[in-house]
C-alpha cells in the first residue's frame, strides 16, 4: 500500500533544499493518499496547492478528509497542519515519486523528446518492444497512456507529458500490472514546469527541434525552449540524437556534459560528402518511399553501432520520409533495450498511430490523409512529401491552431500552407478564449491568395466536408491538427467534437 510519513516528506524536501516550514509537531504521521484536485481528495490525504490556485480549493480539500496541505504560502483559512516549500511543482514531484516507492526504479524508460516525430517514435519503439518483452511494455504520449495488457489499462492521455502526481500514478499502476519498461513522450513544458523534477531515464532521445511552444504562457525565448529540451539528455543514462537536425553543437556538447562517450549514440541519413565533428553512429537510406509504402536501410559506422547488430532493411507501416528518423531512432533505443532485428522488423512494419498519416482511399474523389500537424516543422513535412510523391496532384489543406498557446504556430502554418498547397480551408482548432476567425486571419496573413485559394469556415465539420465531397480524383485532402481528439476546448470547456478521423472515415464511407 502506498503511503508516505511527514519524516520523510521532510527529509526528501530538505535534500533538495524545498522546505521553508513544515507545521508538524510528529514526525511520524503517515498519508494513505496525495492529491492536487480537491475534488479527489479523501480521508488522509496530503493535498498540493499548484497551480492557479484558490484558497476555496484548500477548504474544500479539508472537507473532503485533507489532514495536510504543501503550498509555496502559508493560509490562513487552513485548519490542517502545512508544509512551506520554495517550488511546489518540485515538491510535488519529488513526494509523488516517494509516495509510490520510486516506481521509476522498477521500470526501465526510454524518453523521447522533439518538435515532431515523439508520438511516432513511441508507438514504434512500443510494437517493437512488445515483441521483446510479451506486450509488457507500458506508454505515456500524447495520444494513450497504456498501464497494462488489457484494453481497461489503456485511456486517453490530456498531456504529452502528465502532471508528476499523475506520471508517478501511472508508473506505479504499470509496475503493478506487471509491466517491465516504460516508453514516454516528455514535452519542454514538462521541465518548463518541473513535471518530471528527479526523474532519470535509461534512454533519452533528442528527434529534432524547430520554433514552436514560443509565446504568452508558454516559453519566452526559442534558447529557453531548446535548453529545456535538453534536460532530457542530462537526465538519460544514454543519449540518442539526429544528426539531420539543427543546434547539433549544442545538442552534443550538452549530452556529453554529462554521459559518456560511449553511451551517445548518433544516427543521420546518408548523404554525399557528409562530415561532421563527430561520428555518426548509424546511417540510413530510403529503398521505399511512396504515398503508402516506406522502406529504410540502416548501417552501423562504428564499432559501438555495430555491437547492436541492426544493420539490414526494415518495412516501416506508416508513410512520410520524415518518419523513416522515426524508425531509426526507434531501432536504436530499442536495440538498446535488447530487441532483436526480427522484432524490430516487425514492430516497424505492424505499427500504425491514431491520428499520424492515417490515409483514407476514394473511388471517384481524391485521397486523404488525416495527420496531427499542428506547426511549421510537422505540417510543412507532410505536405512536401506528398508534393514530392505526387508533384501533379492538387493539395488542400484543412487546418486551424490553437488559442491562448503557440501563438508562434500560425505564422509556420501560413508558410507550410503557401509553400506546398494549392488550395486551404481554415476553421477552428481548439480556440480557447480566442476568435478563431482572428487566429484564421493570422495564419492567412502568410499565405499568399495568388497561389493558394484560401477561405475560411468556422464550422470544422462543415470545412472537412466540402473539402472531401469537392476533391477529384487524384487530389491529396490533408486534414491537419486534431486526429482523434473527441473535443474542442472553447472558453474554458471541452465541447465535444466527433474528431476529423471520425467525420473522414464517415464522408468516405458514404462516397
Amino acid at each position: 500500500m502506498a503511503q508516505i510519513t511527514v519524516a520523510e516528506v521532510v527529509l526528501l524536501l530538505k535534500e533538495h533544499n524545498l522546505l521553508i516550514e513544515s507545521q508538524f509537531s510528529s514526525s511520524t504521521h503517515h498519508f494513505d493518499q496525495i492529491a492536487y484536485n480537491s475534488k479527489l481528495v479523501v480521508d488522509n490525504c496530503l493535498f498540493f496547492c499548484k497551480g492557479n490556485f484558490k484558497p476555496a480549493y484548500l477548504d474544500d480539500a479539508q472537507t473532503h478528509g485533507a489532514t495536510a496541505y504543501m503550498s509555496e504560502k502559508a493560509y490562513s483559512n487552513a485548519k490542517i497542519p502545512g508544509f512551506i516549500v520554495k517550488n511546489i511543482q518540485k515538491a510535488m514531484s519529488l513526494v509523488s515519486a516517494a509516495f509510490f516507492g520510486f516506481p521509476q526504479d522498477k521500470l526501465p524508460t526510454i524518453a523521447y523528446t522533439g518538435t515532431k516525430g515523439k508520438t511516432t517514435s513511441a508507438y514504434f519503439t512500443k510494437a517493437i518492444l512488445d515483441q521483446t518483452y510479451d506486450r509488457k511494455v507500458a506508454l505515456s504520449s500524447t495520444i494513450n497512456t497504456v498501464v497494462g495488457p488489457t484494453s481497461k489499462d489503456v485511456v486517453k492521455s490530456n498531456l504529452t507529458t502528465p502532471e508528476s502526481l499523475d506520471l508517478f500514478t501511472n508508473m506505479h499502476k504499470a509496475v503493478e500490472n506487471g509491466m517491465s519498461h516504460l516508453v514516454m513522450e516528455v514535452s519542454s513544458q514538462a521541465y518548463k514546469k518541473n513535471r518530471v523534477y528527479g526523474l532519470h531515464y535509461d534512454v533519452g532521445v533528442f528527434l529534432n527541434i524547430s520554433p514552436d511552444h514560443i509565446g504568452r504562457n508558454e516559453h519566452p525565448t526559442f534558447a529557453d525552449y531548446l535548453h529545456c529540451k535538453e534536460q532530457l539528455l542530462v537526465n538519460s543514462d544514454a543519449c540518442v540524437f539526429n544528426a539531420d537536425g539543427t543546434h547539433l553543437t549544442d545538442i552534443y556538447y550538452t549530452a556529453k556534459a554529462t554521459t559518456q562517450p560511449e553511451n551517445i549514440y548518433i544516427y543521420g541519413r546518408q548523404r554525399e560528402g557528409q562530415e561532421t565533428e563527430y561520428p555518426i553512429d548509424f546511417l540510413y537510406h530510403s529503398i521505399e518511399d511512396s504515398l503508402t509504402e516506406n522502406g529504410i536501410q540502416i548501417t552501423a559506422n562504428t564499432e559501438k553501432a555495430k555491437k547492436l547488430h541492426i544493420d539490414g532493411a526494415y518495412h516501416i507501416a506508416i508513410p512520410g520520409d520524415y518518419n523513416e528518423g522515426n524508425a531509426v531512432a526507434a531501432a536504436i533505443t530499442s536495440a538498446l533495450m535488447g530487441a532483436k532485428p526480427s522484432e524490430i522488423e516487425y514492430g516497424l512494419s505492424n505499427t500504425t498511430v491514431p491520428g499520424r498519416m492515417e490515409i483514407y482511399q476514394t473511388k471517384d474523389h481524391g485521397t486523404i490523409y488525416v495527420d496531427y500537424a499542428h506547426n511549421y516543422g510537422s505540417l510543412h513535412s507532410v505536405l512536401d512529401f506528398l508534393k514530392s510523391q505526387a508533384p501533379k496532384s492538387k493539395v488542400t489543406v484543412i487546418t486551424g491552431s490553437t488559442g491562448d498557446k503557440g501563438i508562434d504556430r500560425r505564422e509556420g502554418l501560413g508558410k507550410a500552407i503557401n509553400e506546398s498547397a494549392d488550395q486551404a480551408y481554415l476553421t477552428t482548432d481548439d480556440p480557447a478564449t480566442e476568435d478563431p476567425k482572428k487566429i484564421a486571419e493570422e495564419i492567412a496573413q502568410h499565405i499568399d491568395p495568388t497561389q493558394v485559394a484560401t477561405s475560411y469556415i468556422a464550422d470544422r465539420k462543415q470545412a472537412i466536408t466540402k473539402a472531401v465531397t469537392e476533391s477529384k480524383k487524384g487530389d491529396l485532402v490533408v486534414v491537419a491538427g486534431k486526429g482523434h481528439d473527441e473535443y474542442q476546448k472553447i472558453n474554458g470547456k471541452n465541447v465535444p467534437y466527433e474528431g476529423d478521423a471520425a467525420i473522414v472515415k464517415n464522408l468516405v464511407k458514404g462516397l
